[in-house]
């Protein structure tokens, strides 16, 4: 049967990195979760992304016969991400729990990778802004450990997450492809989400 012009395919899985837009908030810590998508992206050999639903969308399959994906940048900024995720979830007809968002965790160290549904949003606004756009906090998440400044000034704190990586290049690629590596576990079924 033919979908009708515009209908999105069902999908196994939405996956939404956060960051925001702009190449002076390229490289930076707050932005992992673009990152991460990209690499995804690169790995399951995904069509380039299109604009849709306020972000850059690819869709496709993670290998022959294997898990229907949808990857989504939001370009609302982190603060509205919750208004591009929404959308698609309802376009590609998700389950809320098949919901992955990447994103940078500052309370994890530099390279700890925690998968987890639902929880606490510890004052991320990208989370709460999810919350708002899904309906719910109950959504998978990959929780990528950039570390926090030796400070709790909020300013010192933004300072440190949107400037430059204090890390390597090649420790930042490192903390991607690990993070990458999570999520396809994750999708393959090799992993379970943590409950909160």
């Amino acid at each position: 049967m033919r979908r009708p012009f515009g209908a999105q395919a069902p999908a196994d899985w939405l996956i939404v990195g956060l960051g925001n837009p702009g190449p002076e908030y390229e490289r930076t810590p707050h932005n992992v979760g673009f990152q991460v998508i990209a690499e995804l992206g690169r790995r399951w050999d995904l069509p380039k992304p299109k604009k849709k639903f306020g972000g850059l969308l690819s869709d496709g399959r993670t290998g022959p016969g294997r898990a229907r994906v949808a990857v989504l940048q939001p370009l609302t900024y982190m603060n509205d991400s919750g208004t591009s995720a929404g959308p698609a979830r309802g376009a590609f007809k998700v389950d809320l729990d098949r919901v992955l968002v990447v994103h940078d965790e500052i309370d994890l160290p530099f390279g700890d990778i925690r998968p987890r549904i639902g929880g606490g949003l510890a004052g991320h606004n990208g989370l709460k802004s999810m919350k708002r756009g899904l309906g719910s906090p109950d959504f998978g998440r990959i929780r990528v450990g950039v570390g926090r400044p030796d400070s709790t000034d909020p300013e010192v704190v933004s300072a440190y997450v949107l400037g430059r990586w204090r890390q390597s290049p090649a420790e930042v690629e490192q903390l991607v492809g690990a993070a990458a590596d999570v999520v396809e576990r994750v999708v393959a079924g090799e992993l379970e989400l943590a409950a909160r």
